[in-house]
């Protein structure tokens, strides 16, 4: 069973996990288009910074309105950590009213 290819990449030499992984890397990394250029060149990939410019141009809004806002979605059943919490009690912290951790040179 072979999948489809996307129809929106159709025409292009590239395949379009070469062409989203280039726009990803224009857009996600403050980086020149040559830099790109060289970044794809080691994986070794063949593009001018030219083509990732186009490639940008054409695809960029589409590879970005894929991308959730905000994000990930969260998953059910996922678990989510509380990092920090502060409360107040009576007006004063409860951090103040610990007892001091000894030093351990005492």
């Amino acid at each position: 069973m072979t999948t489809r290819p996307d129809p929106m990449y159709a025409g292009h030499r590239f395949p379009a996990a070469v062409i989203s992984y280039a726009v990803y890397l224009d857009f996600r990394f403050p980086s020149s288009l040559r830099m790109v250029e060289e970044m794809l060149a080691l994986r070794g990939i063949t593009a001018s910074h030219g083509t990732v410019r186009q490639w940008g141009l054409k695809f960029g809004r589409a590879i970005a309105n894929r991308i959730p806002a905000g994000g990930r979605a969260p998953v059910a059943g996922s678990k989510r950590q509380l990092v920090c919490c502060s409360v107040m009690v009576e007006g004063k912290s409860p951090r103040a009213a610990a007892a001091p951790i000894p030093d351990a040179g005492t």
